[in-house]
């Protein structure tokens, strides 16, 4: 595998991670002045480009190391959101540790460094837009280069305004000529919260505008028109969503906007290789490096290669942290563990359907605390396997895991699970210099054709095509159907007796098709349209697929923020969860609907940041 470096036009240093922009865009050797003598031709205007491209991996100085600035969103989505536990132990990283059991304050770290991040990006992109505006007509690449900054502002916007919401500052071009660090204001003269929709939208309509459909082959890291068309569907549904009603949310109603985005990106959209987008040909392939890159389901993807070494990792999750304590490579701190409850969500009954809240938490865990002993016998969604490590199920090609201590750092603290999605399969390390599954050569997929679908199955719903919403649905189980983890026989370095031989039971097809040799039990079937054809249910339907389907992808809590469902699903929750961790004593509040500004960011600004009104 090829090494490809990426290098800051902003002196950061090396980085670990591709955005595959081509060998011309990425190999090059760092500048030690950003000034516009330096930068004012094609191939400055490259460098400060992809600077801006480099804050994909957020492995920012200014933005912490732990995942807090991850895109994949793994702290943000799914620890606070419920579908995994902090891992680790109870007294590391504290600031996690808020975040997990929502008793966060506005001084919080993670909450401060992901705001660095934001606007550190915002920044770079500013200064792309900047310089090549000044020189466009000098520039034969500054056209495209505009293009490319409007979108990756507009998208770190989009994450901004997800986390902190709707009233943060907006910082324009000319904000950041005037001053490279502007403190611009989130309220107008008369203290009124000034929201960004707009603006942000506004960007993301140019950049779509400005930006190609695909492009080469050695640049298929670059932004397209349809990732930015993408982005803004998914602007205008956080914008018309409910919420729990605060000022900001809910004011836009898009919805009509968001079908026609997405009916476009479904009937024309394509992929960097100018593939039509479709459902890759089965879920676990979105997570092997021989075929999860470019299947044709990759909307918006950071690419990765493998550059790395034992100490310095190219992982979407950054680092060590996600690494187990010492199983597979060098040993890692054993963060981000799946939580039970989320675990126990993929239990089916005799039909193949996602059991009910109250069913699945009943159910005692499949892999009791404490013990490697899962039964694998119950049946559960195929994709549990691909979400989850569990002990007994071949872990990718490694092992098949068996013992606690050589995965779980504190069954206490974290419970029984841990994390499999993002890491690498043993066969990819191809006599690269670092054992560590966290470093990786797979594609992330930020935003995946998977969830176009459900989006506008979302729109169907608000539209009242309740049909519809199964049908798409059904679609994306019918994939979930065709893969599955097989059985594999013990290496030395297992333990047979904990190896249990199960089938998959398919039933999407009207008649059950059973295949032997799956690691444990899997059934799957669909929804019969004439039960499912009413609002309540399209929508338990809708949002257990949501969960299944982006299981340990970061978007559990964003979803339910965004639903106006934070509390009462977290509440119930953390009642679930607390029958085997006793660390969930806080009550998550309604208006919580995001996360605080920074207080060091409202103490800097004297005045003109006003916090918000969750957080005042």
């Amino acid at each position: 595998m090829k090494k490809v470096l990426l290098y800051s036009a902003f002196a950061l240093g090396t980085l670990t991670m591709s955005t595959g922009c081509g060998d011309d865009f990425l190999v090059q050797t760092p500048v030690s002045s950003t000034s516009e003598a330096t930068l004012s031709n094609a191939e400055g205007l490259d460098y400060l480009l992809t600077g801006a491209y480099s804050t994909l991996n957020s492995m920012l100085s200014s933005a912490g190391g732990m995942g807090e600035a991850s895109l994949t969103n793994w702290v943000w989505g799914d620890i606070a959101g419920g579908d995994a536990n902090k891992g680790s132990t109870a007294s590391d990283q504290p600031d996690l540790t808020q975040l997990e059991t929502w008793n966060w304050s506005t001084a919080n770290g993670y909450i401060k460094n992901r705001w660095d991040a934001v606007y550190e990006s915002v920044k770079r992109c500013n200064a792309v837009i900047s310089l090549a505006t000044k020189l466009g007509d000098q520039l034969p690449n500054a056209a495209e280069a505009i293009a490319q900054a409007q979108f990756l502002k507009g998208f770190w916007m989009y994450e901004g305004i997800r986390i902190y919401g709707p009233a943060i500052p907006y910082v324009t071009v000319e904000d950041y000529e005037a001053n490279t660090d502007p403190q611009v204001s989130n309220v107008d003269e008369n203290g009124n919260y000034v929201y960004i929709w707009d603006k942000v939208a506004q960007d993301l309509i140019d950049a779509a505008n400005g930006l190609p459909e695909t492009w080469p082959e050695g640049q298929y890291g670059r932004v397209t028109k349809w990732q930015a068309k993408a982005v803004l569907a998914k602007l205008y549904m956080n914008w018309s969503s409910p919420y729990d009603g605060s000022a900001g949310y809910g004011t836009g109603n898009k919805w009509s906007e968001v079908a026609s985005i997405l009916d476009d990106i479904i009937a024309n959209g394509q992929d960097a290789k100018g593939q039509k987008y479709t459902l890759a040909p089965t879920y676990d392939a979105l997570w092997h490096v021989d075929t999860s890159d470019w299947t044709g389901e990759s909307v918006f993807d950071i690419q990765f290669t493998i550059n790395g070494t034992t100490s310095q990792t190219n992982s979407p999750h950054h680092t060590h942290a996600t690494e187990f304590s010492g199983a597979l490579g060098q040993g890692g701190w054993g963060f981000y563990q799946p939580s039970y409850e989320f675990v126990n969500n993929h239990i089916v009954d005799a039909n193949g359907l996602p059991l009910s809240f109250a069913e699945y938490t009943a159910h005692k865990p499949l892999t009791p605390v404490g013990t490697p002993d899962t039964d694998l016998s119950v049946f559960t969604d195929p994709r549990i396997d691909v979400n989850v490590g569990r002990f007994g199920v071949p872990y990718l090609d490694w092992l098949i895991p068996y013992n606690v201590s050589a995965f779980i750092r504190d069954y206490g603290n974290g419970g029984m699970y841990f994390n499999k999605k993002g890491h690498s399969w043993k066969a990819e390390r191809a006599g690269a210099a670092t054992t560590q599954p966290t470093s990786t050569a797979i594609n992330y997929h930020i935003i995946r054709f998977a969830e176009i679908l459900l989006m506008r199955a979302e729109c169907y719903y608000q539209e009242g095509n309740y049909a519809k919403v199964i049908e798409i649905v059904n679609q994306i189980r019918e994939r979930a159907a065709k893969g599955f983890v097989a059985y594999q026989e013990p290496s030395n370095d297992d333990e047979a007796a904990l190896v249990y031989k199960g089938v998959m039971e398919d039933m999407t097809s009207g008649s059950k098709v059973v295949t032997e040799g799956a690691a444990a039990n899997y059934r799957i079937g669909l929804y019969p349209v004439s039960e499912w054809n009413t609002k309540e249910k399209a929508w338990e339907a809708l949002e257990r697929e949501y969960r299944l389907e982006f299981g340990m992808e970061g978007h559990r809590w964003f979803d339910i923020a965004r639903w106006g469902k934070a509390a009462d699903v977290l509440n119930a929750y953390a009642k679930a969860e607390s029958q085997y961790l006793g660390k969930f004593i806080n009550t998550y509040q309604a208006s919580w609907v995001n996360f605080p500004i920074p207080q060091a960011e409202v103490q800097t600004a004297q005045g003109r940041f006003v916090q918000t009104q969750a957080w005042k």
